[in-house]
């Protein structure tokens, strides 16, 4: 006998209040872990331009439209969980007093600069390549002592002058000295906002001889245990549980990079703060029973670039900076290793 009555639809799957009582705290595994930590991605991006409570950037002018831009990018990271160097490298400025001046038959322009507290006379060449969007083969162009910009007619660019340096031949080989080393994730903003006390100071002790630059670091985690990688459960495929992970790991990272470009005594840090540092550091190895870790901060853009060449009162210059951390009762013991060769 059939029912003069349709199927009934399938009922959605909805889950019950009370699963939200549910524990979301992250599925510890047992085994022992050594970490490998690298560098997935990397950008530098000019602190000054945000120090000292700047007014709000005018979104009609391309300078405007730039610095907004770069405030988007440093608001983008306060909800992440990224690894920052605040470093300083000698005051450069474009020289407006000088004209620049353009190649024959190409678009190669070289542009008059002043370096360094003594605004010492050099220069730097840009090979241009005209943008899809223009309606001008050569663009007019206007010097301003921080900001380059190019008019392309259907395209106006604005380019900083660490813009210029980063991304174009020069032969200024001035290194980037590391001051301080923090993480990002701030849900007030105050790095973007440049209201941090410690990077406040940095900038105004440097701001006379020296600009003050961010570099921002994504990190990855390999983690190899009998267990594997605890962040793959799929009990800890949840917001909650992958953040406390990760704070983990970046809290001990960090921790380990501050040793590592500030010495063993730490002496830009209180003493409060050291004590509560290692107390999270006992924490960490003991939720995660953690072995060795090996850090290596090399970053991937840093192929010819020597914005990449960091260095500290403590480290030498090198643009591969790699570590093996030993947790020993809080205690963080480093063991410096030598950069790695290519194609090993």
């Amino acid at each position: 006998m059939t029912s003069d009555y349709p199927d009934p639809e399938p009922i959605e799957d909805i889950p019950e209040p009370y699963e939200d009582l549910l524990p979301n705290v992250p599925q510890r595994t047992v085994a022992v872990q050594n970490w490998n930590v690298t560098v997935s991605d990397a950008k530098f991006h000019w602190y000054d331009l945000v120090a000292g409570f700047p007014a709000v950037p005018d979104i009609r002018d391309p300078v405007g439209r730039y610095l907004r831009r770069m405030q988007f990018d440093l608001e983008a990271t306060m909800e992440k969980r990224l690894l920052y160097l605040v470093v300083s490298r000698p005051l450069v400025r474009f020289d407006t007093n000088r004209s620049p001046s353009w190649g024959f038959f190409s678009l190669k322009l070289t542009v008059p600069l002043l370096v360094g507290a003594e605004q010492k006379r050099d220069s730097v060449t840009l090979e241009l390549e005209v943008p899809f969007a223009a309606t001008m083969k050569k663009p007019v162009v206007t010097v301003q002592d921080r900001f380059l910009i190019l008019n392309w007619g259907g395209l106006v660019e604005a380019m900083s002058i660490h813009d210029v340096l980063q991304h174009h031949d020069h032969g200024l080989k001035y290194v980037s000295r590391v001051h301080y080393v923090g993480q990002t994730k701030d849900t007030s903003g105050r790095l973007a906002k440049g209201r941090l006390t410690a990077l406040q100071k940095i900038q105004q002790n440097n701001s006379e001889h020296s600009d003050t630059l961010l570099l921002v670091q994504r990190l990855n985690f390999e983690i190899d245990s009998a267990q594997g990688d605890p962040a793959l459960l799929p009990a800890n495929q949840n917001a909650v549980a992958a953040d406390i992970l990760l704070k983990d790991r970046m809290d001990l990272v960090e921790c380990a990079v501050i040793k590592y470009f500030e010495g063993d005594v730490m002496r830009g840090r209180k003493d409060h703060e050291l004590a509560v540092r290692r107390a999270r550091m006992v924490e960490v190895q003991a939720a995660n029973n953690v072995n060795d870790v090996n850090i290596d901060l090399t970053s991937p853009e840093s192929e010819g670039d020597r914005y990449y060449d960091l260095m500290s009162d403590y480290v030498p210059v090198s643009r591969s900076h790699r570590m093996r951390c030993h947790l020993i009762n809080g205690e963080i013991a480093l063991t410096i290793l030598p950069p790695e060769r290519k194609g090993s």
